[in-house]
């Protein structure tokens, strides 16, 4: 029987543990180099078909850019799978914006994917990562569907195995938007390479877990004088935890709890306008299975 809708479509946040800007490329794109990781906050996302080919998006929580990343997913296949099918896409919106915590782009991958099965388009996963690489830098790592090594614009991608571990995030008030942190003039811009191999042996030598304090995010500090609550969210994590990192370009700012059993109680009392969470880390992306490699 074919599947006429699919609900409680997760897309979870992600979590950059390191990210180092090792060069750039002559059309002004950073080369990147990063550890991403895949925790259980997610958006839901709920997809009904349509016969008639039109592609309709609700908002069930924050409003949303007419023209967001799930409709230019949406299009992206229909045109690449030929489908005379359309679909109404319902979102609710749980993942903070302008965080650094791939919401967007998550939700577009979950829209391929989920629409992929809707519509029987068969597409293969490397199918859907060469349509994902096109709507932006984080899209391909979220139809990959693992932990992993994510390299160059975000094309690059080496699954890592590593352990679970629990997450205390929290979204200051303000946002800040990608495209003016990779402008900053004093950006760093040539961090040492990381070899794939050695990064593995580090984690399979700690226990499967990235080593305590490994690399930096490269964009923190640039970040963080465009936006002083990173600075404090850091130090408030740090007073805490021990630790704390801004996540992608922020701001977003993560503290690694390890293997801390207490997760009810440690994010309350946050200050006016920031928002928490104690989050677990996935070993796969939730809809992993529904696609053919």
């Amino acid at each position: 029987m074919s599947v006429k809708a699919l609900y409680d479509v997760a897309a979870p946040a992600k979590l950059n543990l390191f990210l180092h800007v090792v060069g750039r490329r002559a059309d002004g794109y950073h080369l990147l180099q990063s550890l991403f990781v895949l925790i259980d906050w997610c958006d839901t996302l709920h997809f009904e078909l349509r016969t008639d080919g039109r592609l309709a998006r609700h908002d069930l929580g924050a409003t949303l850019p007419d023209d967001d990343l799930c409709l230019r997913a949406a299009r992206a296949l229909q045109k690449q799978s030929s489908t005379s099918l359309g679909a109404d896409i319902s979102i609710m919106k749980q993942l903070p914006s302008g965080a650094g915590m791939g919401g967007g782009s998550s939700d577009a991958a979950s829209t391929l994917i989920a629409l992929n099965r809707l519509w029987g388009a068969r597409q293969t996963r490397a199918e859907l990562l060469t349509l994902a690489l096109s709507l932006g830098a984080d899209v391909p790592f979220f139809v990959g569907g693992s932990n992993a090594f994510v390299e160059g614009i975000g094309e690059r991608i080496s699954p890592i195995s590593v352990g679970l571990e629990r997450f205390a995030v929290i979204k200051p008030s303000a946002g800040l938007q990608t495209p003016a942190i990779f402008a900053a003039p004093d950006l760093v811009r040539n961090s040492e390479a990381v070899i794939v191999e050695g990064l593995v042996e580090e984690v399979a030598e700690n226990g499967g877990h990235l080593p305590n304090g490994y690399g930096r995010n490269d964009l923190q500090p640039v970040a963080a004088a465009k936006c002083e609550e990173i600075g404090q969210v850091s130090s408030w994590l740090q007073a805490r935890f021990g630790n704390g990192r801004m996540t992608g370009s922020g701001s977003a700012v993560f503290a690694r709890l390890g293997q801390v059993t207490d997760l009810d109680a440690s994010l309350t009392e946050l200050p006016n306008g920031w928002t928490g969470r104690m989050c677990m880390g996935l070993e796969a992306h939730p809809l992993c299975e529904w696609l053919e490699d």
